[in-house]
């Protein structure tokens, strides 16, 4: 069997493994943006105690490796009587890290949008909510489109951590016919996979940051 015979056929497999990853990254950004976002809204105008919380949620979440909040989730809470299926734990800790990344990301740019922008608002009669919501929330998000996109492929990469909780992802089944065939073009079909789809996100979010940049 030639090299395109067997890629041709090993192929199904590995997109399956895809398919796996493409719904963790799907999922993980549905929630976490929306997460970081509240998060940081919360961080920078909640309550003490809203504060010391999202303090506390993001010191955790960004000090601590994914890879530990992985075995965490679909490991250790078993022992105390909580349990996730693989995708479950691998979401909501996926969800987690991340929100814990962009909250930090949306505060930063929340809080370069000038003072005087708040009063312009107030003058007009803006209720807080309305300020951040038709003001402040739009212009922080075109700023920090930069950081967003470049978590949002970094993603991409860390989806490969799946595999630690017996997930059939991308890497997990390359790894699985290699094992099986001790052939090292499942490791090549793989890395050429995660290099087109970083490749294409990095383009798309390129472009969405220049469409963005002409309302700077």
């Amino acid at each position: 069997m030639d090299h395109l015979d067997y890629v041709l056929k090993i192929l199904p497999f590995i997109l399956s493994g895809l398919k796996l990853t493409a719904k963790i990254y799907v999922a993980t950004l549905i929630f976490a943006l929306p997460l970081g976002l509240l998060a940081a809204i919360g961080k920078v105008t909640g309550p003490k105690i809203i504060k010391s919380i999202l303090f506390l949620y993001t010191w955790i979440w960004r000090g601590t490796p994914l890879l530990f909040q992985l075995f965490f989730m679909y490991y250790a809470l078993p022992v105390i009587g909580i349990r996730f299926s693989p995708f479950v734990a691998a979401t909501v800790a996926y969800v987690l890290n991340y929100g814990a990344y962009l909250t930090e990301i949306f505060r930063g740019g929340i809080e370069s949008i000038e003072k005087g922008q708040y009063e312009a608002a107030k003058a007009l009669g803006m209720t807080y909510p309305q300020t951040m919501r038709r003001i402040i929330i739009p212009q922080t998000v075109r700023r920090v489109l930069p950081p967003i996109c470049s978590e949002a492929v970094n993603l991409v990469k860390d989806t490969a951590l799946l595999a630690v909780v017996g997930m059939p992802d991308l890497l997990r089944i390359a790894t699985q016919i290699f094992t099986r065939d001790f052939n090292i073009i499942p490791f090549i079909v793989a890395f050429v996979l995660y290099l087109i789809i970083s490749s294409v996100l990095v383009k798309l979010f390129g472009k969405l940051e220049k469409m963005h940049s002409i309302y700077e």
